[in-house]
Order: C-alpha cells, then structure tokens, then sequence
C-alpha cells in the first residue's frame, strides 16, 4: 500500500521569479510558465504579472515580472538545469549582467532550505531589496518567511527601500 503522507514529503515547494523585457514579455511569460509545468511541476500559484523598472541598469526597457509557487519531485540542482534549459530554448543569451532579456528565471526558494552552491545561492540573495520580486511574492505568498532573514515577504516588502515603479498588468 502507498503511504499518502511519505509521498508528500518527496513534493519540494519551489517560489520562482520569471521576468523579459524583450519581445512579446507577456507570451514569452506564458510559454515559459508552460513549458515549468510540463518540465518542472506543477504551478500551484501563478501571481498578476507586473509592468517593473528595469533594476541594477536602468537604461533599458520596463520588464515583465510574475512569481510563481512550484511543487516539484526534482533537486535544486536539477530545477536550475531545466529552467536554464527552459532560458535557452527560449532565447536567453547570456551576455551582460543585468542587462535586457527575452527570459529570467530565478529560484528564489526551495522549501526552506539555504543552498549555497557555486551555481546556486537560496534564498537568492537579493530578494529584499527588489520590488519585481517582493510585489508579485506578495500576491501568492505573503507569510512565506525568509529562511536566511527570518522576517516574511510581507515584513520585507514594508521594510523594502527599493522605491523603483511597479505597477500589475
């Protein structure tokens, strides 16, 4: 017999952040949140996506920016290969830190677990000075708390300094 409960312990909760600032952002968006749940698992929260600032270099068009709470069966490592993957066949090229994308996609958490990996920091380590991700985190996980920070997206979203325009779609 199948025990309910330890297969609900191999579920591993992941909060994404997807973001483009080139092309049609909103379908690129769709696509890639398509493309995690046939891939990745299953989207139980997708928030609004918002019109956002471009932040770390401001020259460049306004980004697109939604979350996204997963429940996937695969390790961190294996969800950053997949979703790099996912990048890639949807144009991301890699070429300027901060600067225009068709695609991004960040983990921002995996369960509450800190991982600090040569490929991968978790919580990604600038969560509370961004409001394209403290916005839309708002909306699908406002009491979620910062392993690392100890305070929820709700205490770092009022203590955030970040005073960049953001406004849903």
């Amino acid at each position: 017999m199948i025990n309910i409960a330890s297969l609900k312990s191999l579920v591993n909760n992941v909060f994404l952040s997807t973001g483009s600032n080139q092309g049609e952002s909103i379908r690129i968006l769709e696509t890639a949140n398509a493309l995690i749940e046939k891939q990745i698992g299953l989207i139980r929260l997708a928030s609004p996506m918002y019109k956002t600032a471009a932040w770390g270099k401001t020259n460049q068009p306004d980004f697109v920016n939604q979350a996204l709470w997963v429940q996937t069966i695969y390790s961190p490592l294996l969800v950053l290969k997949k979703l790099n993957d996912i990048e890639k066949n949807l144009g991301r090229v890699r070429f300027e830190r901060w600067g225009p994308r068709r695609i991004d996609i960040d983990i921002l958490y995996f369960n509450n677990q800190q991982i600090n990996h040569e490929k991968l920091q978790v919580p990604h380590p600038e969560i509370a000075q961004r409001n394209f991700v403290l916005a839309p985190m708002m909306d699908i996980a406002p009491k979620f708390k910062d392993p690392l920070l100890k305070l929820s997206i709700e205490e770092l979203w009022n203590q955030r300094t970040d005073k960049s325009l953001i406004r849903r779609i």
